[in-house]
């Protein structure tokens, strides 16, 4: 780790602004006190009849022929909006889009997608194509929230997706540390199992 700060004093930060950056994510992290660990999530999943799915995942294998999913906004349209949607007809989520928040000069920005119920939250960042980045880039979401949140859970789940692949994240309260999942969903093949745990991080 870094004996001196990366972050400039004074400076205010965004989260896009931990996206660009070229620091590894384990240093980017330790500025707010918290550590990174690599490893296979054990998600929660839902036993929840999911013969809905079947529709929407024939209408996005449809689709994808037609489309061209060079920009970061037709990725969110095509692929990580009808997921999101669908989540809300089994959850009853609430759903904010481009949720603003604001915890330190450090900590603020936008949430790309931020789904709350009574039992749980879930951020969803979504990026063009660099999974990595856009993971670090959800990890400083997951610390603002663990601030900003009045949710007392141990646990704040997250996910960053490219649209056609998806990757976990969790928020460990008690140990400080940010876990990314090493499995990586692909949307639509592995539509089923994703949307499984969806449903089971919210309920």
């Amino acid at each position: 780790m870094p004996k001196t700060s990366i972050l400039e004093p004074g400076k205010s930060y965004t989260f896009r602004n931990y996206f660009e950056m070229n620091y590894e994510p384990e240093d980017i992290l330790a500025e707010f006190d918290f550590s990174l660990q690599r490893r296979h999530l054990d998600l929660p999943t839902s036993y929840t009849n999911l013969d809905q799915l079947t529709e929407l995942k024939h209408s996005i294998q449809r689709r994808l022929p037609y489309v061209s999913l060079t920009s970061e906004a037709a990725r969110r349209e095509i692929l990580i909006a009808p997921i999101v949607l669908a989540v809300i007809d089994y959850t009853q989520a609430q759903l904010r889009i481009e949720y603003s928040i604001n915890v330190s000069e450090q900590l603020k920005g936008s949430l790309d997608y931020y789904l709350h119920t009574q039992n749980n939250l879930l951020v969803i960042e979504a990026k063009k194509a660099d999974l990595a980045r856009g993971f670090t880039q959800l990890a400083v979401e997951l610390i603002a929230l663990e601030q900003w949140t009045t949710s007392k859970k141990p646990l704040l789940y997250g996910a960053v997706s490219t649209g056609d692949v998806w990757q976990f994240g969790l928020l460990n309260r008690e140990q400080k540390q940010v876990q990314q999942d090493l499995n990586l969903y692909r949307v639509p093949a592995d539509l089923n199992d994703l949307f499984s745990s969806l449903i089971a991080i919210l309920n």
